[in-house]
Parts: structure tokens; sequence; C-alpha cells
């Protein structure tokens, strides 16, 4: 919803203002006019209260699928209730076209502001972005993304109240409307790179575009601009953001660290989410001076949001400076009776004075208490040579503190007061920051510790915890931190994101066909892994004594770390019970010894003429190995 800045054009007049919409909204007059909707000030004669009227275009009322898809972001986006968001009100249709009715917010948008304005001051960006991002992050809450976060969305009241506007319009808009079918919708100068190539937007879009639109208000220019929408659209994918100072130079390193942070092109690289970056935002704020009000001349004074205040920094009222009035001639002296003879002597004591007086301060201005010395550069000298050029003037070194700074090395002079250049009066002290140097904190080293415990090191670090994952890691039990990403001991600047990446404990182990592999061998590759091996044998005769049966589990099968898994290993063949062979034919026994997978061994004499097993060895009976050998003695 955009709000009135001036007198609207009313020729030709327009044939929905004087009219009752929908049998409850009395147009008023209109506001604003785009392609896709047109707004009015209206009166809503059930509740009688006034309201912003959006009215979608006939083009875009044609498509059943938007209709449908309207509806339903409506009905979202009348479930957010929160303070810097535009509340919708209703939803319904008239003379076939769909509308919403909106909370009237008097005043003017972003865009008009920076239109009128210019670029603003760090600190004046950042408390409008402040109620901007706590807008979004109530949205992505409930589920809701906006897709289209520019400065005509985002509305400042009369009152300096900030309000986000048009939640889920772009979204009813897409997905191959018939008015918008091959067009990438939401202003291209702020839309994400995975917005262009795939029409793809969450939290992390709107993170984006709140980047872009903090860049133009410190720079007073979006960061990509051409005659093309589709060039823009080429460099949003192809080109990282500049960083603000590098259009003004005075702007300080953790502003371009916050632009920098949100408009990362890999949407993995940005702020998780409008809370994280909101908490950065909060975080530099209290490190700039309180915002000044916005002004363009004596006539025209703006005071910047009233939310200010709210984050702690109240701005100064707007002051009205008046031309001084002539001062009064002073009194004509009165008349009388004058002693000439003394006016000589006066005129004596007078010369006398001034010229003692001008001796006085001559003295006092050059080698007196007044005398003033201009303070030398210091700045970047350690303490030691910024003490010796203050004392070649004349004046002392007095640290006043430390403070970070991205540009200035640690134990160097930051800034002084007086500042060189300037005038102190002689034999005094100015009092020096020295820097810290860049301001950076160690990843915290969380191996092994519970997740919640680990995200509570990291935010006491000053640092945001990022994107968990997990995986498997053979020392650190499941649900424990296994790594940061960076790594612990990095130093980071305050708000990096770290990654986590969880335990699922050891891989589990998969099983081979072991079946014919040596027991002992398998067994040792096993508990090497990690695996409790029992051994169960039985006799085979596939596979020879002491090679694998089979496993159980079976092969190909994922085994947990400390599972226990048996191997059944061959005892050989079954034994061969040793038959009874006294009084067979010689034959007939070697016949069926060798049928058992017996060897035999023949004893007989020369003469042998019964030809018949007299004795044998083993004995009937006995069981031995399958390839032993029986031997028999004929007669």
């Amino acid at each position: 919803m955009d709000s009135p800045t001036g007198q609207v054009p009313t020729a030709p007049p327009d044939p929905l203002i004087g009219t009752l919409v929908d049998g409850r909204y009395q147009v008023v007059a209109r506001i604003a006019r785009g392609g896709m909707a047109t707004v009015y000030e209206a009166i809503d004669t059930r509740l009688d209260r006034t309201v912003a009227l959006k009215m979608m275009s006939a083009a875009l009322a044609e498509d059943p699928g938007f209709v449908t898809r309207f509806r339903r972001e409506a009905r979202a986006a009348a479930q957010l209730s929160h303070p810097h968001v535009v509340a919708v009100f209703d939803q319904g249709e008239a003379a076939g076209l769909p509308y919403l009715a909106m909370e009237y917010v008097p005043g003017r948008t972003l865009r008009d502001v920076l239109r009128d304005y210019g670029a603003l001051t760090p600190e004046q960006a950042l408390t409008i972005l402040d109620p901007v991002l706590e807008a979004l992050s109530a949205a992505h809450q409930h589920g809701v993304v906006h897709r289209d976060i520019k400065p005509e969305n985002i509305l400042i009241s009369d009152d300096g109240r900030v309000k986000v506007t048009d939640f889920g319009l772009a979204r009813a808009v897409t997905n191959n409307t018939t008015a918008t079918q091959g067009m990438i919708i939401g202003t291209v100068a702020y839309l994400s790179p995975e917005h262009v190539e795939r029409g793809d937007a969450d939290a992390r879009s709107d993170v984006y575009g709140a980047g872009i639109c903090l860049f133009e208000m410190v720079t007073g220019q979006v960061p990509f601009a051409a005659e093309s929408a589709i060039t823009v659209a080429y460099q949003h994918v192809n080109a990282d953001v500049p960083t603000p100072s590098s259009l003004r130079p005075t702007i300080p390193p953790d502003v371009d660290a916050l632009v920098a942070t949100a408009t990362r092109r890999d949407p993995d690289l940005r702020y998780p989410d409008c809370r994280a970056f909101l908490a950065d935002v909060r975080r530099v704020r209290r490190t700039l001076p309180p915002p000044q009000p916005l002004t363009k001349d004596t006539q025209d004074t703006l005071i910047v949001p009233a939310d200010m205040a709210a984050a702690g920094s109240t701005p100064p009222p707007a002051v009205t400076v008046r031309p001084a009035t002539a001062a009064a001639a002073p009194a004509a002296p009165r008349a009388g009776r004058r002693r000439r003879g003394r006016g000589w002597l006066i005129a004596i004591i007078v010369l006398l004075l001034a010229i003692g007086g001008a001796a006085f301060a001559g003295w006092y201005l050059a080698a007196g208490p007044g005398k003033q010395v201009t303070v030398p550069g210091i700045l970047n000298m350690d303490q030691a040579e910024a003490t010796t050029a203050l004392q070649s003037v004349g004046l002392t070194l007095e640290v006043a503190g430390e403070e970070y700074s991205e540009t200035v090395a640690a134990g160097l002079v930051l800034s002084s007061d007086p500042a060189p250049g300037a005038s102190a009066a002689a034999n005094s002290a100015v009092a020096v920051v020295l820097s810290r140097g860049p301001e950076r904190y160690a990843v915290p080293d969380v191996r092994g510790d519970p997740l919640e415990a680990a995200k509570t090191a990291i935010t006491e670090a000053n640092l945001l915890v990022g994107i968990i994952t997990e995986d498997w890691d053979p020392e650190v039990p499941a649900g424990s931190v296994a790594s940061t990403e960076p790594a612990a001991g990095d130093e980071l600047k305050p708000g990096t994101t770290v990654d986590i990446v969880l335990s699922k404990g050891p891989k589990p182990v998969r099983l081979a066909n072991y079946a014919g592999s040596s027991a002992s061998e398998v067994q040792a590759e096993l508990e090497g892994a990690g695996l409790v091996v029992t051994v169960k044998e039985e006799f085979s005769t596939e596979f020879a004594e002491g090679l694998v049966i089979s496993t159980l589990p079976g092969k190909g099968e994922r085994v947990p770390v400390g599972s226990t898994v048996e191997l059944l290993v061959s005892k050989g063949p079954p034994p061969v019970e040793v038959p009874y062979l006294i009084d067979m034919k010689r034959d007939d026994a070697v016949y069926l010894l060798q049928d058992l997978g017996l060897n035999v061994e023949v004893n007989e004499p020369p003469f042998t003429p019964l030809n018949r097993v007299i004795s044998q060895d083993p004995a009937a009976g006995t069981l031995i190995p399958a390839g032993s050998t029986v031997t028999i003695t004929i007669i």
C-alpha cells in the first residue's frame, strides 16, 4: 500500500471513486496505481473506519488460477498480526475484480523518503531496517515469505511507525498466470539470484531483498542498474553486490559486513533467516551514534521513525530557529556636570590599563596558561610514538580506552580528543583511544558436546549458529557434535555463522561374502572394524576345515559397530563309522570301505585259501574322518 505524498491527478476521473464496493467500502480517493493493482482510500461503512482498498487488475482477474492463489495468500497474510506488518482486514471480489481491504497507513513509503532526502546515514538506515526485519521474522514464523521486499513496500507513517505491506501478493501472481507468464514477478533490482534463476524463494530470499534495501538506503542507489531488466537479473546471478563503502567511503566496515552477509549469491552463505540478520543489525546499531532527524532544509524536518526509541535511541526533537532581533541601542548618558579637571587623569589610567591588559593577554596567549598549540598527527602511531609527538609540542598523552577496528592495527592510536589538527591548551592532555585490532572471536571447541550446549557456546562467543547436518563419526557418540565449519579455534568476525555437524555414531559395517574364506582372517577383519565375533562350527562336505561357511547376519547386511556377528566355520566332512568287515570276502570289504570314502590297506599272505577278512583296524563302529585308512587282514 502506497500512501499519498501530494496531489494525485484526477483527470480522467476514476469511475470507482464515490462508489460502494461490495456493498461495504465507500471509495474516497485513489492513492496509487501500478501494473498489478490500484490502491484507494476507502471507508469501511460497516465498521466506520478508513481502509486501504487494493483492487487487482482486470488482466490478473481473468486467470482462475491467480484468483485461487490470491484467496489462499490473502488468508495467510490475514493471519499475520504484528505491529510492523500492514494488517489485512478482508478480501473479496467486486465486479469480477479481486480486492484486499487493508490497514490504512497515512504517511509515505521508504521510496518517497529516499527520493526526497537521498542517501541516509548508517544509523538512520538501520533504524528503519530494524522493524522491517522484525516484520519479516514474524511472517517467516507463520510460513509466509514476502518475495518482493523493496522500498515501495516499506511504509513510514506520519507518527514514525514502520510497516511492511503486500505479504503474499508476489506469490499469488507467480506460477504461470495468464497475465504474467514468462515474467519474473517482483522488482528485479531486489530479487535474489535463486529467485531469478529458478523462481525459488524462501526466508533467505527476503534476507537478500532486505540487504539490497540497506545498500540503497546508505548509498542512495541500487547495486545493479541497467536499461534492461534482463541485464540487472544477470548481474544478480553472476556478480557480488559491491560494498557500500566503495560508493561512500565514510560508511563503517560493520555496515559493509551486514550488506555482504545478507546478499551472498549462495543462499547457504547468507544469514539463515531474518532473526539472525536482525541480531547483527542491533549489534552494529549499538556501535553507532543516535540517528539524527532527516532534513532537507530549515523549513522541512522529518523525524526518523519513532521505533528507534524502542531500540534504545531517542531522536532529538525538531528545533525551529528564528533570526535574532536587533539588540537595543544603549541609553544615552545623562546630562550632568563634568569635572574637566579629572579627565586627563582618567584618560591616563585607561591607557595604562589597556597597555597592561594587552601585555597580559600577549603573555597569557603566547607563554601563559592561554597558549594554544596544534595537535600533531598521531593516528596510526603506537603509544610511545604518539607520546613523543605530543611532548614535542608541549602536550601529554592520556589513554582513554580501547576499541576494535577493522582498519587500524592493535596497539595503534585509533582516535584522539582533540583530533589531529585541532588546537589544544599548552601542557594539556590529549585523550587517545587505542585500537584493539579487528574484532575476532575464536570458534569454541564443542566436539563431543550436546547440540544445545554447543549452540550456547557458539552464541556466547558472539557468533551465530548456522546449518546443522549429520554425519558418521567413529569416536563421537550419536547426537553429539562431531565437528564445526569453520573449525574450532578459527578467528571469525562477530556474527559469522558456524555450521554444526552432529555425529550419527560410527558408520555401520557392511558384511561381505565371507564363505570359503579363512575363519581366522575374517574374525580379525571384523573385530578390527569394531564388531564382536562369535564362532560356531559344523561339519561340511563343501568347505574344508577352518573355512567360513556363512555369517549371521548374512552377506550385504549393515551392522552397527559393537554388534555381534556369528561365524559358522567348517569342521570338515562329517566322520565315517567303520563297518563290520570280519568274514567278508576280500573284494567286498575293499569296495565297501572305498564307497564310504575311506582308504584301504590290505594285509594278505601269499596263500589265502578262504579269501576272507580275518581282522580289521580300526574296529567296527569306530568313527573316523573321511579319507582315513582302514587296514584289513585276509586269510
